[in-house]
């Protein structure tokens, strides 16, 4: 029960605000700025849900989302559109500990029980003009990250619905708690939906977009997804009845399904990568195009002790899997994965949702 100053409060504050290009006669609250709806969606302090439609348009800029309990709806994923275009290189202002990746991010979530619907949050840093500069050129940065959505570490309970998620190297980081997207779709080319948090995926569009560089000695350009699950946790990256595709430009068998990404950490007894992040990716009744890599999986090197990146590790070794899989890039032999995933989708579905209540359509 609400305290009754609380309670108050939220009699006499709204429940609904609107973000429009341009208010004019529009009745409050009417903002032209999404940061400033949610700041003010931020001073209500009920545990009420508070609901925040944006109307179409482009907006430029950078929102947080930081109160539980809300809503940002679109108009339309072709009609609404959030876009900024920081890269890591450049973004550690915009992030607490001073980290570049985190801190590029478009549209970062940092609470518990957000919806985000009908809406495109897009990174529209130029990668490819940097992805063309020859390796070893100085006018090439070595840090294009480019997030265009952050699932921060309070973020838990987080319905993606109908939206679009654009960028290209890094384009989603789940590095939070639970986060669940359907009918939606996100693109990208490196390690494009990559974290430590656990993200479901359903009944969406994967898909690859080109790079200026071509596949390496081992046929690989780019690649999916890139988990760095903690040992303690079961469930990861999960794909669900979605489509892999893939842009004009990338070739065929040039996409690996992911890799083991073991983030740099600090210990008591140095710098190094993370040992126990052994992430867990799983492609469940997916749908894939001739882009992806007979081998499936990769490997991904990680910081030594001695802090060059010379630790490799390898899929074979982490908690991958492909179940039920058809489509023209479907076939192919993979690496052996000795992890076996022993829970049906229903089980993980299940568990993921554990006290989450879905609201409807």
């Amino acid at each position: 029960m609400l305290a009754p100053f609380l309670l108050a409060a939220a009699l006499t504050t709204p429940a609904h605000y609107d973000v429009r290009p341009t208010c004019g006669a529009t009745p409050a609250p009417c903002y032209t700025r999404i940061q400033s709806a949610l700041d003010a969606a931020a001073r209500d302090k009920s545990e009420r849900w508070i609901t925040i439609r944006v109307a179409p348009g482009d907006y430029h800029e950078k929102p947080v989302i930081a109160r539980p309990r809300l809503r940002l709806i679109g108009a339309d994923r072709a009609k609404t559109r959030i876009h900024f275009g920081a890269v890591a290189q450049t973004a550690k202002d915009y992030h607490r500990n001073g980290w570049g990746t985190p801190g590029s991010a478009t549209l970062t979530i940092d609470a518990d029980q957000v919806e985000v619907r009908g809406i495109t949050i897009e990174n529209t840093y130029d990668y490819l003009a940097n992805d063309r500069i020859a390796y070893g050129d100085p006018a090439r940065i070595g840090n294009p990250q480019a997030a265009a959505v952050l699932f921060d570490i309070h973020a838990d309970r987080v319905l993606m619905r109908r939206v679009a998620m654009l960028g290209y190297q890094d384009t989603v980081f789940t590095n939070g708690g639970r986060a669940l997207v359907q009918d939606s779709l996100i693109a990208g080319n490196i390690d494009f939906i990559f974290g430590n948090g656990q993200l479901l995926i359903e009944h969406s569009e994967i898909r690859s977009r080109p790079r200026a560089q071509p596949p390496g000695p081992d046929g690989f350009q780019s690649f999916v997804a890139a988990p760095s699950t903690p040992l303690s946790q079961p469930t990861g990256i999960v794909f669900y009845a979605s489509r892999l595709t893939r842009e004009v430009g990338v070739p065929d068998g040039a996409v690996a399904l992911g890799r083991p990404w073991h983030p740099t950490t600090r210990f008591a007894d140095g710098r190094y990568a993370d040992p126990s992040a052994v992430g867990m990716a799983i492609y469940i009744d997916c749908v894939m195009d001739r882009h992806i890599h007979a081998e499936r999986w990769t490997t991904m090197n990680g910081t030594s002790r001695d802090g060059a990146m010379a630790t490799v590790f390898r899929p074979q070794d982490s908690r991958f899997g492909e179940v039920g899989s058809s489509g023209p890039g479907a076939q192919g032999k993979g690496v052996a994965i000795a992890w076996k995933n022993e829970r049906t989708y229903a089980q993980i579905r299940s568990q993921f949702l554990s006290g989450w209540t879905l609201t409807g359509k």
